[in-house]
């Protein structure tokens, strides 16, 4: 159980620095005029192409694309964006993983909710981030081994979802509904186990066991155990980092390696380079905070960037205008959830997490039964196959549709507060 804790932790830090990543990005966007020129201008064929009500994808691949395009579905992407949003800036964690699987619920193939939700989060990295005020904590050596590593992952990963489509495109699509099915349920569940502790903590009833939060630090200036032992192995080339903080050093292979597994789980679920980066950084190398957060915010663009562009793009699994919906949604989801958390209590914040997150593994586990029927690995009928897409479908999209709503509401309700306290 206590391993299986610290996993959890792991992954809430790196769903949280995402979020963190996502709120910036937004931010330095909504703050400069230029950059919501920029914007606007990577609208227009947007509008043109609902105009049209013609589909818009890179690559010309058009029979990627939902079977019947309309332009209905570019004000989709925005919702779905929007809600993503509002969960990522309202939660701080979690929003980036359901857009891929509502966009699957609204009939993308998964490895064009793939490839285009990482084509949005590349968009959102290029026009977000402002390189020279973080250039200073940046350590070039660790970010050019770690980005080598990462293009490696993102290439094979990309492969492997191309590979998998090729076969069959049912194969990609339950293949890629396993991975999130795994990674939601594992935090669903864990997420509701805190909740409920938290209930009894506020309660006055002690929690069983206890939290490892902070057990994972140790040795000097609070580098974990871990970074520690992976420190002194010796395998040149050495690099040395941190050299405000007295000077560290790792082999260039660990480094790599981890390159490598972002790269691949970024290609292969389309949540972003920075997803892990950030706890990989601080609790498996020891890197300091400062130097993680400026390395981390270099690296994303070329990872996402390159993994958006040379592994789905060209090939066609980037759909545009569905990307621009996205980012648009997400903008403004993200500016009106952090704001709804200055006037809302953090236990029903929680609460809502883990019944939005629950609600994308259930989507996800709906549509097994039916992708493995057609694979002919079990033998169920469709008749039942589609009543339980259905109850998977009606259970996620109340769950986020009652979320987004709330949020929304509460946010209208407390106007005038927020006018105060601003």
């Amino acid at each position: 159980m206590g391993r299986l804790r610290s996993l959890y932790e792991f992954m809430m830090c790196a769903a949280v620095a995402q979020a963190r990543w996502e709120k910036e990005m937004a931010d330095n966007i909504f703050k400069r005029r230029k950059r919501l020129f920029i914007l606007l201008v990577l609208l227009l064929p947007i509008l043109i192409t609902n105009f049209l009500g013609a589909a818009d994808i890179i690559g010309g691949k058009n029979a990627y694309a939902p079977a019947y395009y309309t332009a209905t579905v570019f004000w989709i992407s925005t919702i779905v964006g929007f809600a993503a949003g509002l969960i990522t800036g309202c939660i701080g964690a979690g929003g980036g993983f359901i857009i891929a699987p509502a966009l699957m619920s609204a009939g993308v193939k998964g490895i064009m909710a793939v490839g285009t939700d990482q084509f949005h989060i590349f968009a959102k990295a290029i026009m977000g981030t402002v390189l020279h005020k973080k250039m200073g904590n940046v350590s070039i050596s660790l970010a050019i081994i770690f980005i080598l590593g990462s293009i490696v992952g993102a290439t094979t990963g990309g492969f492997v979802n191309r590979t998998l489509y090729t076969k069959d495109p049912i194969l990609s699509d339950a293949f890629i509904s396993t991975i999130y099915a795994v990674i939601l349920g594992f935090l669903g569940f864990y997420a509701i186990y805190d909740y409920i502790s938290s209930r009894r903590a506020i309660k006055g009833i002690p929690k069983e066991g206890k939290s490892h939060a902070g057990g994972a630090h140790g040795g000097s200036a609070g580098t974990t155990q871990l970074a520690l032992k992976i420190q002194r192995i010796h395998i040149p080339p050495m690099l040395r980092f941190d050299e405000d903080f007295g000077g560290r050093q790792i082999s260039s292979l660990f480094i790599v390696i981890g390159g490598f597994i972002v790269g691949f789980l970024a290609a292969i679920m389309g949540v972003g380079g920075g997803f892990i980066t950030f706890p990989m950084f601080i609790y498996v190398f020891g890197v300091s905070t400062s130097t993680t957060v400026g390395t981390d915010i270099f690296q994303i663009i070329f990872t996402a960037g390159y993994s958006s562009l040379t592994q789905y793009a060209i090939y066609g699994y980037v759909f545009y205008t569905l990307a621009m919906g996205l980012l648009i949604g997400s903008l403004i989801g993200i500016q009106i959830g952090a704001l709804t958390t200055k006037v809302v209590p953090g236990v029903t914040i929680r609460a809502f997490y883990a019944l939005t997150i629950l609600a994308g593994f259930f989507n996800r586990v709906s549509v097994l039964p039916d992708k493995f029927r057609s694979l002919n690995l079990i033998t169920i009928s469709k008749e039942v196959c589609d009543i339980i897409i259905l109850i998977g479908n009606i259970f996620f999209w109340g769950a986020v549709g009652i979320f987004g709503l709330w949020v929304v509401l509460s946010f209208l309700k407390n106007i005038p507060t927020l006018r105060e306290e601003g």
